[in-house]
């Protein structure tokens, strides 16, 4: 595994589990909440995901970024289809989102790599 994607996944499985062991009713909802809003409904998996990514590129939420590309990877979203939904996001984000495009190229080819080494 790619150290990009492994320090990101340590990183984010450690510190969420120091925050729900903290036992906060309030962090254990949002928690859910966003565990939830990301389940089939009107709309399919695949294109909530993709809105989480721009919206993330929008904020500038590098964290948010790797999580929704790691989880657009999973559910088998095509380069193309995640570098197109990246590209709407620098078009409303503007110039600025510049940065975070650049750091989920990086992202997305460790991810490839990755996959490419499993095989």
């Amino acid at each position: 595994m790619s150290d990009l994607v492994k320090e990101f996944d340590d990183y984010r499985s450690r510190m969420n589990k120091r925050i729900l062991d903290d036992n906060n009713k309030i962090i254990k909802r949002i928690f859910n909440l966003d565990t939830n809003a990301y389940m089939a409904g009107a709309l399919d998996v695949k294109t909530k995901e993709l809105l989480g990514l721009v919206a993330s590129a929008v904020l500038r939420c590098d964290d948010c970024i790797k999580y929704h590309l790691e989880t657009c990877h999973e559910i088998g979203l095509s380069r193309e289809e995640v570098m197109e939904s990246m590209g709407i996001a620098t078009l409303v984000g503007g110039t600025i989102v510049i940065p975070h495009l650049r750091r989920a190229y990086e992202f997305w080819d460790a991810l490839e790599a990755n996959s490419k080494n499993s095989d």
